[in-house]
């Protein structure tokens, strides 16, 4: 629905927002669900994201949207925690989850599976080992989905 100009202003005023707390930005969506467009933004900081931090973030992101005002459609703004189950996008994503259960979704089979569960063990050069059943190396550009499992 919007264009990729009107997104990467959406993604820096958020990116800012984060910013001025010293929190990080995870991601931001712009999806239709139920009818009603959402404007999402994830944040997160090493102790957890608390309702207060989301509040103060939304607040800083309003005020800019309203300035700013990007979107020409009516919507609904959240911001809030990737959560326990967050998903694992950037290098840096899994780099930090080294060491945690994870699941992973692939475009195309390895070794006639798609969908991988275990301890991701290590993540360098591109490339995820994963120690479940057995260990498996995946090149992150096959990872059609990642996420850490609770």
């Amino acid at each position: 629905m919007l264009d990729e100009k009107v997104m990467k202003t959406l993604e820096k005023i958020g990116r800012d927002a984060v910013a001025k707390r010293n929190f990080e930005f995870v991601d931001m969506e712009f999806i239709k669900e139920a009818g009603h467009w959402y404007l999402r933004y994830y944040i997160d900081k090493q102790e957890g994201i608390t309702i207060d931090d989301c509040q103060m973030v939304s607040e800083e992101i309003s005020r800019q949207l309203d300035i700013k005002d990007p979107i020409p459609c009516s919507y609904i703004l959240e911001v809030s925690s990737p959560g326990i189950e967050r998903p694992l996008k950037s290098d840096k994503d899994f780099t930090k989850a080294v060491g945690s259960k994870v699941e992973i979704k692939t475009y195309q089979p390895f070794g006639n599976k798609k969908i991988f569960s275990g301890i991701l063990k290590d993540f360098s050069d591109g490339i995820v080992t994963l120690e479940g059943e057995e260990v498996v190396k995946i090149p992150k550009d096959s990872i059609s989905f990642a996420k850490k499992k609770f």
